[in-house]
């Protein structure tokens, strides 16, 4: 099952940020929610 995280985005340059820097600028940031794949365990 894969797990779900969620990062802070500056709009204008693309430079992740930190999701409690992201709350304080909502104007000019995007919080996404990514999906972060489990690893092949090998045999």
């Amino acid at each position: 099952m894969a797990r779900k995280s969620k990062r802070g985005r500056d709009a204008k340059t693309g430079q992740f940020i930190s999701i409690k820097e992201a709350k304080k600028r909502p104007n000019t940031t995007v919080i996404e929610t990514i999906k972060v794949g489990q690893t092949k365990k090998r045999k």
